[in-house]
């Protein structure tokens, strides 16, 4: 008889009602990977694209939803050396085979059969999870299971985005949707790299919270232009670099924004796919715009370094019981969150 578990699992796309709570088998791991028992699980918008689904991009259904997730190892297979039974772990979120060319170079992310978690493969958003164990990160005692579930994504992204841009002592960057998870993990960073931040968001309650995370300058882009504030603050040549996810709704501003022989990184773009692009823009100003997804392990290993090291810290903003899943998930759509929804899978 096939051993089952409860699972938070979506078979069809649509709304928070194909969020399905039900009996899936408990997995079994082979000789290099570890069962956990999931403690926490966090969301991201990646969650929300595979339950509503995303226009000409096919997701393998049913699939069980959590990319962050934390938890205790349960079991481990005979081939697994850095982890035992009992330990506290987070997961790093992407996988591949080990043996391909970019994973053998260090850009594991980059490789053709380059996976994430819940999206590719079933993930933890459920009693139990199978994962390699090379994508296990070990935490401190102090650390909760629900802040360690906030962390792995967009930490690594953040800090991806910001190597990939070259940010450097002393420059300054706009950053926009300081609410986002991604947004606050980068300010953070940013400050620890020694740049100047200026962020936006539609709320002066959560410019406030920008500002106690350490963001130099802020802008309610409900009430003020963001091009015109940024070039007050930093002058009318702009800024150096431009973290976005946004998009559309952000874009044009940005090419106005950027200095000449700026950066403009992007890891997503919540407002559409398309944009109207002057190329002569592009090449007149000298601007590089640079595309970041996830990140080598290299990134999620030093970043994880960083918050162990309290030098980064995790940006929880509400955590649901998981049979609330529904409801967290209204909640991130909302947009009133400021860092990161967490379910507690402790609580079905």
């Amino acid at each position: 008889m096939t051993a089952t578990m409860k699972a938070v699992l979506v078979r069809e796309h649509g709304g928070v009602d194909k969020l399905l709570i039900e009996d899936a088998p408990k997995p079994k791991i082979r000789a290099d990977e570890v069962l956990i028992n999931v403690k926490a699980a966090g969301i991201n918008h990646l969650d929300l694209w595979i339950r509503k689904g995303v226009p000409g991009h096919k997701f393998p259904l049913p699939m069980i939803l959590g990319t962050d997730i934390a938890g205790v190892v349960a079991e481990k297979g005979e081939l697994v050396e850095n982890v035992n039974v009992g330990d506290r772990v987070a997961v790093m979120p992407g996988f591949a085979s080990p043996t391909s060319e970019e994973a053998l170079s260090g850009n594991i992310h980059l490789a053709r059969d380059y996976g994430i978690f819940g999206e590719t493969r079933n993930g933890g958003c459920a009693e139990y999870m199978d994962a390699p164990s090379v994508n296990m990160l070990p935490m401190p005692d102090w650390m909760s299971f629900t802040d360690a579930a906030a962390c792995p994504l967009v930490f690594l992204t953040a800090y991806t985005m910001l190597q990939k841009a070259a940010l450097q002592p002393g420059e300054t960057v706009l950053m926009h949707a300081a609410g986002s998870g991604v947004t606050s993990a980068g300010i953070q960073i940013a400050k620890l790299l020694g740049a100047t931040v200026i962020t936006t968001a539609g709320s002066d309650e959560k410019l406030a919270k920008a500002k106690a995370l350490g963001a130099d300058y802020t802008i309610n882009y409900k009430t003020q232009d963001f091009v015109e504030e940024t070039k007050k603050i930093a002058g009318r040549g702009g800024v150096e670099v431009i973290f976005d996810h946004v998009g559309p709704d952000t874009f044009a501003g940005n090419m106005k924004a950027i200095k000449w022989g700026g950066r403009i990184v992007m890891c997503g773009s919540t407002t559409g796919g398309e944009v109207p692009l002057n190329l002569r823009a592009v090449f007149f100003k000298r601007v590089s715009i640079i595309g970041s997804t996830m990140g080598p392990k290299a990134d999620q290993l030093t970043v994880w370094k960083l918050l162990t090291q309290k030098k980064l810290k995790p940006v929880v903003d509400r955590v649901f019981p998981v049979g609330e899943v529904a409801k967290a998930h209204e909640y991130v759509e909302s947009r009133a969150a400021f860092g990161k929804v967490v379910l507690d899978l402790q609580k079905w």
